[in-house]
């Protein structure tokens, strides 16, 4: 079968190869790769900037359909259409951040598309427990963006926990930060999405998605913005999802005082801040990373509803030998999502 597969440290070293086709051992299932995303962590992992084991297939966004199942595998069968937990590989369940549901945080923890093979192949092999059944009325597609939406829904519904009355500001027109924008604008929330003058094209887009009030930050100061649009206060709520310095501190001066302020985006290098600004507004400051079981939960029950559409933020959809037009567009911010499809 083919795999986009990462073969050594360093930048580079991704290639499409030819692998064995895997078999499912106990308590795993063999899945027929449907549709499978791109994440920045795919992105960070082609140029050497996230722990990984090669060789390695990547990805860990993806869905398809179940094609074979393992000895003992009962809560699975062939034909089910699933999507796939891809960060709770390898968690011991017994301290006490798996025990409270936060096997994020698990020091044995490992994730699919790094450490383990991953879903940018014709065929992977998961745990029964990681694996959901796809709602009826969700495709693969949709369905291989459940991970970045759980993400999304930890951030925005249980942690930050918008309200209508809220006005969100959120830095960063990505996927990750035009679905925080979606959710925001679900629950009742006047949205502010930021990008530069290079996100153009998705500020553009994210007027269908809702958003009140978009803003290039190279041409107006997005923290005016927020003042004129609420009497002088600033944001009620602040979502930093680009994981820049700079834009950290633009967003904690949009921030209103007493404000809530959401660490979403993954930061590469440490970020100068005047933590003054947090302790002069008394902001409420925290980080929002991965799912836990609770959300996945949650997560689908929204796609089951139909209260959120995920294809809407697919922009290009590359078959797998063209895998290096799908990076690059990541790379380059051309359109949205893109998803591979083996």
């Amino acid at each position: 079968m083919k795999a986009v597969r990462k073969l050594a440290q360093g930048t580079g070293h991704v290639a499409l190869c030819d692998v064995p086709e895997p078999d499912p051992r106990p308590g795993h299932a063999k899945i027929a790769v449907r549709a499978a995303g791109i994440c920045g962590t795919d992105i960070h992992i082609l140029h050497g900037g996230y722990a990984f084991n090669p060789p390695v297939t990547l990805g860990h966004e993806f869905a398809g359909e179940v094609v074979e199942v393992g000895k003992g595998v009962d809560r699975v069968r062939a034909g089910d259409r699933v999507t796939v937990l891809p960060s709770a590989m390898g968690r011991c369940g017994v301290c006490r951040f798996c025990r409270s549901g936060y096997y994020f945080y698990c020091v044995n923890r490992s994730s699919i598309g790094s450490k383990t093979d991953g879903g940018f192949a014709d065929y992977c092999v998961a745990p029964e427990d990681l694996l959901y059944v796809l709602p009826e009325g969700v495709d693969y597609r949709a369905g291989s963006l459940t991970e970045p939406l759980a993400c999304c829904v930890q951030a925005v519904c249980e942690l930050t926990d918008i309200a209508p009355s809220d006005v969100v500001l959120i830095s960063g027109p990505g996927p990750i930060g035009m679905i925080c924008a979606a959710l925001a604008k679900l629950r009742g929330a006047t949205v502010i999405l930021c990008g530069t003058a290079q996100d153009r094209e998705r500020l553009g887009m994210a007027r269908s998605f809702g958003v009140d009030r978009t803003v290039d930050v190279t041409a107006e100061d997005a923290a005016q913005v927020a003042r004129d649009m609420t009497d002088g206060y600033g944001a009620d709520v602040v979502l930093e999802c680009v994981g820049v310095g700079a834009s950290v501190n633009q967003c904690l001066d949009a921030a209103a005082r007493l404000g809530r302020y959401t660490q979403v985006g993954l930061l590469d290098h440490p970020a100068q801040v005047d933590f003054g600004k947090v302790v002069y507004k008394q902001l409420r400051v925290q980080g929002a990373l991965g799912q836990t079981w609770s959300t996945w939960e949650k997560t689908l029950r929204l796609l089951r509803r139909g209260a959120i559409d995920m294809n809407r933020f697919i922009t290009h959809e590359v078959p797998l030998d063209r895998w290096q037009e799908a990076f690059d567009n990541t790379e380059q911010k051309r359109g949205l999502k893109n998803v591979l499809c083996p």
